[in-house]
């Protein structure tokens, strides 16, 4: 799989000289997926259309909770943001607590940016997480860990950093959703495009948690980051080889292979297929 993954990265190195407008484009068109999938992961209920309008500052046809607005919208500052930053600097202890306070800065301004506080102890599932006392030095640990490991794959590093940040889970609200952003982060440091890791898969990222909390095992979390990144790097070689993109049901029409035999390689990423808005598509000719 790493050397799928090289071979990736260095097409879309080729391919991208000169084209970060288009990269930035598809970054911004990107955005009210990326922001939805991550709040209904945290069970909000606002649909795509309705992110969408939100960040458009469009009117929304039903009654909505302030909070998931505001959270939308936060989110995808949050979003916005790391683009530039990350390609500058690595990520850091401060730079979280800089993250989380613009995740929950209009939402709970006495949680935002601070790590929990003596007596603040959470529950996610049966995984209690260390006392608040600890978390400073843990967050530290996890964050050199990352640094240093030379002798791992770096998408290995960056599943075991987020199992390991989500087992702390060092705030009081946000923990995934700041996770997330940590992900993409790492990602744009290392000249990676960002990753949407999507609401209909949760089942299998939460068995992830409880995999690493149960056994210690990273597998399944490596294997969700791996894919997505495949899926990220199919899209935009796609988009800059410029070529014709289609829905996948058509390309499996007019193959007459079966559509389900074709879905199932695209989620495998056996062929160079990706999502935009849940649709799965692909390059041709």
């Amino acid at each position: 799989m790493s050397q799928k993954i090289q071979k990736l990265r260095q097409e879309y190195d080729r391919l991208r000289r000169g084209k970060e407008s288009l990269l930035a484009l598809l970054d911004e068109t990107e955005l009210s997926e990326s922001v939805y999938n991550s709040n209904a992961i945290e069970n909000s209920t606002l649909t795509l259309p309705e992110t969408e309008k939100i960040l458009l500052e469009k009117h929304i046809s039903r009654n909505v909770c302030v909070r998931e607005v505001n959270e939308a919208q936060n989110l995808a500052q949050v979003t916005t943001y790391i683009r530039e930053k990350a390609k500058k600097e690595d990520i850091s202890k401060e730079h979280i607590h800089t993250l989380h306070h613009m995740l929950l800065g209009n939402i709970d301004e006495a949680i935002a940016g601070h790590f929990r506080q003596e007596g603040e102890y959470v529950r996610v599932g049966t995984h209690i997480a260390p006392a608040p006392e600890h978390i400073e030095e843990l967050v530290e640990e996890i964050l050199i860990e990352y640094t240093t490991a030379y002798d791992q794959f770096i998408l290995d590093g960056i599943a075991r950093f987020h199992l390991c940040f989500e087992n702390i889970h060092p705030f009081n609200d946000g923990n995934g959703r700041i996770g997330r952003v940590i992900i993409n982060w790492q990602l744009i440091r290392l000249g990676f495009p960002q990753i949407i890791i999507r609401d209909k898969e949760k089942q299998l990222y939460y068995h992830a948690f409880r995999e690493y909390d149960i056994q210690k095992k990273t597998k399944t979390m490596e294997r969700i980051i791996i894919l997505a990144v495949m899926e990220s790097l199919h899209k935009r070689i796609a988009y800059l080889k410029g070529t014709t993109i289609i829905p996948l049901v058509q390309h499996a029409k007019q193959l007459h292979v079966s559509v389900s035999a074709m879905l199932n390689a695209a989620k495998r990423q056996t062929i160079p297929a990706f999502r935009e808005k849940g649709v799965w598509k692909i390059l041709v000719g």
